[in-house]
């Protein structure tokens, strides 16, 4: 609401007066015209005129009628056009660049000029570019998380609120943008341009049993890890789950509180 440019509007106030004066100018013909038709119907209705000089002044009296819409709304658009003069902030938020500056000449006879950006910090959101091979498995509502470097310590909370159709190329990877809305921020200020590390959550696991992927290891289709069983290492086979950041979840084959063998690499 408040005022955050304003245009010369000398222009526009001349408009508006000479629309004024029009309408005025209209509106007198009108009621000239309404008083010559009922003086020519009581000369009629003595047979002092004919019947044609009423039709006529019938039809004067309609076009004047018109007239005065006319001009009502050429005043209305005048006014509108007036009030464009007078910029005011549609949203509340803060002022993050001025494009436009005191005394240039603005033209918008194709597309709007900007004046000024206005950024509204309680409606970020976060962009994230996902793989072609993994958009099939991204849906709306999906709980997601991100980090920024300003804040390496804290991880945010979000959900995803759309997919954009269009894909995005870069260096022949076919990437799709989706979009995250920004559900906790932990008390921490978020800025525009923050460069974001997303995690879409696929299939959340509660309770589930998790080791370092590193003691993992495979030997054709079959998984293991090294089990540690009176102090000597042994080879346990496993199934395992999913994986992420690290760690990879096992279905079966060990249990809470045995000890593992870490390999290096």
């Amino acid at each position: 609401g408040d005022v955050i440019a304003e245009i010369d509007d000398a222009e526009f106030r001349a408009r508006v007066t000479q629309s004024e004066a029009s309408l005025a100018r209209a509106r007198a013909e009108a009621e000239l015209a309404e008083a010559n038709l009922e003086r020519l119907g009581a000369m009629a209705d003595r047979e002092f005129v004919s019947r044609q000089q009423v039709d006529v002044a019938e039809s004067a009296l309609q076009v004047a009628r018109a007239q005065v819409r006319l001009a009502e709304a050429n005043l209305e658009s005048a006014r509108i056009q007036l009030s464009y003069t007078r910029i005011t902030a549609p949203i509340a938020g803060v002022v993050a660049s001025v494009a436009t500056q005191e005394g240039e000449t603005v033209a918008a006879s194709f597309s709007a000029p900007t004046f000024l950006n206005i950024i509204d910090l309680d409606r970020l959101e976060v962009q994230a570019y996902v793989d072609e091979t993994d958009i099939g498995r991204i849906q709306e509502g999906q709980e997601a998380r991100f980090s920024v470097d300003s804040y390496p310590a804290e991880e945010f909370g979000g959900e995803v609120t759309a997919i954009y159709p269009k894909a995005v190329i870069q260096d022949n990877v076919v990437n799709y943008v989706v979009t995250v809305r920004i559900t906790d921020r932990k008390g921490q200020t978020l800025r525009p341009e923050m460069t974001a590390a997303v995690t879409l959550v696929l299939e959340p696991r509660t309770g589930a049993l998790a080791v370092p992927s590193s003691a993992v290891a495979r030997e054709g289709a079959v998984r293991y890890v090294m089990v540690m069983e009176g102090g000597v290492p042994v080879r346990r086979t496993v199934r395992v789950g999913a994986t992420q950041g690290g760690w990879t979840e096992i279905t079966d084959g060990l249990a809470e509180g045995e000890r593992i063998v870490l390999t290096e690499g």
